[in-house]
């Protein structure tokens, strides 16, 4: 079985049945395995009536005993060695299922690291999630039809030739009525793809907006709008229950004539072998074997047809992980090296120039602007964004992301140790062999030269980070938590308050210490004494190196060297923040609510 770091292999997105197969070839010798061993158990419950045949008109109906009591011991022996059988039959077929499982995941979350930043633009968090909590299982529990399927089909064959030996006129009926029973059942689970793809659809965009509802309930709150988005999402889930009822519907049909039909069929076989004993076609022993085989037969045909249900929906559940392993990442087709000095980011769509070694502020009314134009800086929507000569499509990802770095004030905070979650960016960073391009601090006469000993690659990995959370004025989250450091944050930081997760953020991005930070909003969670504090940091912290910050805030903007007013996404005014108080009406509007509010609480 596959183990957490072994290659999961290239799977096959030609389509849902291609990627089942795919599978079936990852472990096909398992696979294989778990054929014979079910073939063998079933034939070997077909090998029962056979045997109880030959103690009746041998031992039984003679009297001897002898003859009776041998065919009773190998009977003995037989269903002793077909239990054994059983169980590994089982534990075959749940270590396929396991592979099928964790081969998945791994595809799955590799495609969506490779996918990057990418991810979030071409898929819903709600398709993501219905993969991770469905799609998997029901893809893995489809595997474990390979050796039950397979053990049927010889099944149905050695009862077919048995029967033949018996009378031919009930083999003829068994050869065409079992496959009759599939037919009938066949458009039933044509049906069930149908309608479990539209149920997966729904519960996908339900559970977009389940994530939706929960990062937004403050806002919604806050405007009022709760009650009217609790009616929208009650509607949705009425709408997704009753295409559940539907899906539950085909699927009891499915199951019922699964079970119903081969039983009804088993009760006329057992009446037409009843009238040949009765005219003396054939013996009681050989009522009891077509009884018995017929019995056994119900199982294969019960697997048939719940090896179509699992495969219904198994090709429904790949198709959606093929659909998703479809999806491109952002195209890197750069060759040309970036600037090896420092130099000007120029946004043409915007007028944004983010000059080397100042830092800058990006202040708009509508901060979906905002995040716009650093997105563009930042490569990760195409763009004519150039950095110094250099258009920044033209210059290799990897170079990009190894010196500028993006900070948004809501991104992911994965489960980990305080410590590695602050330094996560840093080694990404360090790695890549970021120092070699630092900017030169005020003064200095090379840019290879570090300002500071929080930019030395040497620094001890302490000192490091604990200037990043002084920084970020993040010291009483490590005073507050019980084990400092090592102490365990949640997913997303959900054992943090939401000033707290944004100071780590900060944090996170001033330790990875890149030639180009970009930030987004970075203190809009923070009360006005600690967003003081973290602006005055900030600059000292990022003093000659190329920063740029969006925000509204003026505890901010008055630490800037340049602002930068957009109006409509496109750069109205340029200046400090208190040239632009006095000079820019608009910009003035913009802030004074933040500076009445401050005013106000003095």
């Amino acid at each position: 079985m596959i183990d957490a770091y072994e290659d999961p292999g290239t799977p096959d997105a030609r389509g849902g049945w291609w990627y089942l197969w795919w599978l079936v070839r990852c472990q096909a010798g398992r696979c294989a395995l778990g054929a014979v061993i079910a073939s063998t158990w079933m034939v070997l419950l077909a090998a029962t009536p056979y045997l109880m045949a030959k103690a009746i008109d041998e031992g039984l109906e003679p009297g001897d005993f002898g003859a009776l009591t041998g065919w009773s011991a190998v009977l003995f022996v037989v269903g002793s060695f077909n239990a054994w059988l059983s169980i590994m039959r089982h534990r075959t077929m749940t270590r396929v299922r396991m592979d099928a499982n964790f081969r998945t995941v791994k595809v799955v979350v590799g495609h969506a690291v490779r996918l990057g930043a990418a991810l979030s633009r071409r898929a819903g968090a709600g398709e993501v999630v219905t993969i991770g909590v469905g799609d998997v299982q029901t893809i893995a529990q489809a595997l474990t039809v390979v050796g039950p399927g397979v053990g049927a089909v010889i099944a149905y064959l050695t009862i077919a030739g048995l029967l033949v030996s018996v009378s031919p006129l009930i083999a003829a009926v068994v050869l065409l009525g079992i496959p009759a029973i599939v037919v009938l059942v066949g458009p039933l689970l044509t049906r069930l793809q149908g309608t479990e793809t539209e149920y997966r659809e729904r519960q996908g965009v339900l559970t977009a907006r389940i994530a939706d509802l929960a990062s937004g309930l403050r806002v919604l709150n806050g405007l009022g709008g709760k009650g009217l988005v609790a009616d929208a999402f009650h509607r949705d889930s009425q709408h997704l229950r009753a295409q559940g009822y539907r899906v539950g519907a085909v699927t009891s049909w499915v199951q019922s004539l699964g079970v119903g039909l081969p039983t009804v069929f088993l009760s006329v076989v057992t009446w037409l072998a009843a009238r040949l004993v009765a005219q003396g076609d054939i013996t009681v022993g050989e009522l009891v074997s077509v009884y018995g085989y017929v019995a056994v037969l119900v199982g294969p045909v019960a697997f048939w047809v719940e090896c179509g249900y699992m495969l219904s929906r198994g090709v429904v559940a790949a198709r959606r992980v093929v659909r998703f392993l479809r999806l491109e990442p952002m195209e890197d087709a750069g060759t040309r090296p970036a600037p090896a000095e420092p130099s000007v980011l120029h946004d043409p769509e915007s007028d944004v120039k983010v000059r080397p070694g100042r830092l800058t502020a990006l202040a708009s009314a509508h901060p979906a602007d905002a995040a716009t134009v650093i997105d563009r800086l930042g490569r990760y929507t195409p763009s004519r964004t150039t950095w110094g000569e250099v258009p920044l499509d033209e210059i290799p990802l990897k170079e990009i992301r190894a010196r500028i770095l993006v900070a948004d004030h809501e991104a992911d905070v994965f489960a980990d140790t305080l410590r590695n979650v602050i330094d996560s960016a840093g080694d990404t960073l360090r790695g890549s062999g970021l120092y070699q391009f630092a900017a030169p601090p005020r003064g200095a006469t090379s840019h290879n030269e570090p300002a500071d000993a929080m930019r030395q690659p040497e620094a001890p990995l302490e000192a490091h980070i604990s200037r990043a959370l002084h920084a970020a004025v993040a010291d009483d989250i490590v005073q507050a938590l019980p084990d400092g450091l090592d102490s365990q944050i949640d997913a997303q930081a959900r054992n943090l308050s939401g000033g707290q997760r944004q100071r780590v953020r900060l944090a996170r991005a001033l330790a990875a210490d890149p030639e180009i930070l970009l930030a987004t909003e970075p203190t809009s969670a923070l009360d006005a004494h600690t967003e003081a504090r973290v602006a005055d940091r900030l600059r000292a912290a990022r003093d000659g190196r190329t920063t740029l910050v969006a925000t509204t805030s003026p505890l901010v903007l008055d630490h800037m060297d340049t602002v930068l007013y957009l109006v409509d996404g496109k750069v109205a005014a340029t200046g400090t923040h208190r040239q632009l108080l006095d000079t820019t009406p608009g910009y003035r509007r913009l802030v004074a609510r933040d500076t009445d509010s401050e005013e106000a609480v003095r």
